[in-house]
């Protein structure tokens, strides 16, 4: 495999980017301005009804973000005609037909100039509307496909779905490709069409019901999840994301492919600086509810490996994905993460979380500091619903008890008990899959690209990747967590 250049393929080519907004698409556009700045066109497909708030979204989604600090600082007063000359907003939806084009002018301009398609619109809640996860993460995926088919200069495209599209699959998890037909149980019959039909029936029924937009949403959710399990799925998210992969197989033709799977992506590593992050991901959610005090115990295999890899990393593995395939046109997945290089496990995180915020704690509205000690490790369901018995349905038998007795004086307090209790069996039942999860993801495909840069004049300098070389408590101490804190923590 040959890769050469990254920047020399970049001058001059005009690249479509779907779902713009997101956290890894905005370290990718940011890059490439900054690093080759002599690159023809940027489009970037933002979901808005027009001109008017697209632009609004590019202004205050993408280039407000301190992301864009060193591009400003580089530039100058220079920096808005810059911007303006090399990004065209595109207001649509991946959702519909054409991506929601309403610009027929605009549709063929795309379509004479594109070199390469960038696919990086999908919703990531894990449990999503139904509706709007098909919509996004499967359909969305259809019609860029059938959109890239129209692009007469294209020469790949990349989609981005997640290392996480095996579900709760265990052991040595392989570059792989999903076919239509495929399920993680044995179910056949999975189709789209009759999925987006029982969809608009179970929306039909609700709205003859009458049901409220809050029993609309949670019947969808409750939906995606439910439909997922049919088949194997643990959620919504990696259901939906898993299919689009399908879809991505099954209408591929000619065109040159990559599928990029990356694990769970965290802070940047490097650049454009160090620790900026966007977004809760699954293990931030951890450290900011730790750090605040608020996490008294951990539900899961403490010594399980956690696969996590910097942002900037993913970002530079898709640029020089993007480059060796547009050379030599393939249909291949890189998984990108750090398992099987270089594995973090969760004790890791939780001794670096204790180091951390015991040398700077989180600081209370009050003005004092958050005390942090070890967690409450809990290694099975079992023992956390007895957990959950002893520390909070115990005292909410008792506020019911005391609600009875005394006309509902204490009403407003059970209620919002049992409320939090709720959202925490939620959340459980979300993420356990991961908590418990004991897969390794094997990047033979990406070490072989990695390789291939190396040997080819690739700027590996420019465009590293290689989570071989991260080390993981020098990145949590001083850049990561403290990215969080900066970023995230309210």
């Amino acid at each position: 495999m040959e890769v050469g250049s990254v920047l020399d393929f970049l001058q001059d080519k005009t690249i479509l980017i779907a779902g713009a907004t997101g956290f890894l698409a905005k370290i990718f556009l940011e890059k490439i301005l900054r690093v080759q700045p002599n690159v023809k066109k940027l489009f970037l497909l933002l979901r808005a009804s027009d001109a008017k708030s697209a632009n609004y979204r590019l202004q205050n989604e993408i280039i407000a973000k301190d992301l864009f600090n060193v591009l400003k600082e580089n530039l100058g007063s220079n920096f808005k005609s810059f911007i303006s000359e090399k990004l065209t907003l595109v207001p649509g939806d991946i959702s519909y037909e054409d991506l929601g084009l309403n610009d027929s002018i605009l549709r063929e301009e795309i379509c004479n100039q594109t070199d390469v398609i960038v696919n990086l619109a999908a919703t990531t809640n894990f449990d999503e509307r139904y509706d709007i996860a098909l919509g996004l993460n499967t359909f969305g995926v259809k019609h860029v496909m059938n959109f890239a088919k129209q692009c007469t200069k294209l020469k790949v495209l990349v989609h981005v779905s997640t290392a996480y599209v095996c579900g709760e699959k265990g052991g040595l998890i392989l570059e792989d490709p999903y076919h239509f037909g495929d399920s993680l149980n044995g179910v056949s019959g999975l189709d789209i069409d009759a999925e987006k039909t029982i969809v608009c029936n179970k929306l039909d029924e609700l709205r003859e019901q009458g049901a409220t937009e809050r029993e609309i949403k949670i019947a969808m959710k409750n939906l995606g999840i439910s439909r997922a399990k049919v088949y194997g799925w643990p959620n919504t998210y990696v259901f939906t994301k898993a299919v689009g992969e399908m879809l991505v197989e099954q209408l591929k033709g000619s065109l040159s492919v990559v599928i990029m799977r990356p694990a769970i992506v965290t802070s940047t590593l490097r650049e454009p600086f160090p620790g900026w992050v966007e977004g809760i991901r699954t293990i931030d959610s951890l450290a900011v509810a730790y750090g605040q005090g608020k996490l008294t115990c951990f539900l899961g295999d403490i010594n399980g490996v956690v696969d996590v890899v910097p942002a900037d990393m993913v970002v530079n593995a898709m640029l020089v994905a993007m480059v060796a395939h547009a050379k030599q046109p393939s249909d291949i997945i890189y998984h990108v993460g750090s398992s099987f290089r270089n594995p973090l496990t969760y004790l890791n995180l939780q001794d670096y979380g204790l180091k951390y915020f015991k040398a700077t704690p989180w600081i209370n509205k009050d003005g004092t500091p958050v005390k942090v000690g070890r967690v409450t490790v809990l290694t099975d369901m079992d023992s956390f619903q007895r957990y959950m018995y002893i520390r909070y349905l115990l005292p909410l038998k008792g506020l019911e008890l005391a609600n009875t007795a005394l006309c509902q004086y204490f009403r407003g307090m059970y209620l919002e008990l049992h409320r939090k209790i709720q959202v925490v069996m939620r959340m459980v039942e979300l993420y356990r899959p991961y908590m418990f999860f004991d897969g390794v993801f094997d990047d033979m495909n990406t070490e072989k690209l990695r390789m291939a840069a190396r040997q080819s004049g690739t700027e590996t300098d420019l465009f590293y990747f290689d989570t071989k070389e991260v080390n993981w408590e020098d990145y949590f101490m001083k850049t990561h967590l403290p990215g969080i804190v900066k970023y995230i923590f309210k």
